[in-house]
């Protein structure tokens, strides 16, 4: 993949777009942490967690990235891939397990640890749609985490008001999980010669994810107008 060229660029995008998507959690995390803070110290709490926690993300997304080139692990990473565009479609977003923490370093090291806990779908997403690339991940990265830190509140607010987003998002990351499964060195040769059998797989993949989470979500929904109901 040369620097310059349009395949390039089309999958940084993918990457940013990707990581932007799944970073609601990481931005929430954030604000929770620091909340109780200071406002002059909340800032510093923001830059050095966040910096630890990217410094932490790049390292576990390259080692993934060269864990992927093992035989079976790319179609196993993308059927977890998978699993996660599903649970972006039907997380409910509850963090009550995040503690607000009174001091900058307790809520550095809280920022740190929550978002490595919750970073591996992020890891696995960008592993995969950087295609075993190691320079994309850290461009990525470096552009995707700013935009979360500066700009989560925005974005959040901007899922919430155009939820649609969340499904582009949630079938960006099932045609990155497709891919990565019919990339499989092992499947190679079954796919080479038979492309729309291949095309074909993606576009069920994704339709799949895309009702299926539609389905789980509009039920969850429908639960919760009805137990109100059923108090009074």
């Amino acid at each position: 993949m040369e620097w310059i060229s349009a395949s390039f660029f089309l999958s940084l995008i993918n990457i940013v777009f990707i990581d932007l998507i799944l970073a609601g959690d990481n931005a929430i995390v954030i604000g929770m942490a620091a909340r109780r803070l200071p406002h002059n110290v909340q800032k510093k709490a923001i830059i050095y967690g966040t910096g630890g926690a990217l410094v932490l993300r790049i390292i576990a997304t390259l080692l993934v990235v060269w864990l992927l080139r093992i035989p079976w692990l790319l179609a196993i990473g993308g059927v977890l891939l998978l699993f996660i565009a599903y649970k972006v479609l039907t997380d409910d977003g509850s963090h009550d397990s995040i503690e607000a923490k009174d001091s900058l370093w307790a809520a550095v090291r809280t920022i740190i640890i929550a978002d490595a806990a919750m970073g591996l779908d992020n890891v696995i997403a960008v592993a995969g749609a950087a295609g075993q690339h190691m320079i994309l991940v850290v461009i990525g990265l470096l552009i995707s985490v700013p935009i979360v830190v500066w700009g989560s509140t925005l974005f959040i607010k901007l899922l919430d008001r155009f939820p649609w987003i969340v499904y582009l998002g949630a079938g960006v990351l099932a045609y990155t999980a497709a891919k990565m499964i019919t990339e499989e060195p092992h499947f190679l040769p079954f796919f080479e010669d038979k492309p729309i059998l291949r095309y074909l797989l993606i576009a069920i993949a994704i339709i799949v994810i895309l009702y299926g989470g539609y389905r789980k979500k509009s039920a969850a929904s429908k639960n919760r107008r009805q137990t109100p109901r059923e108090q009074m």
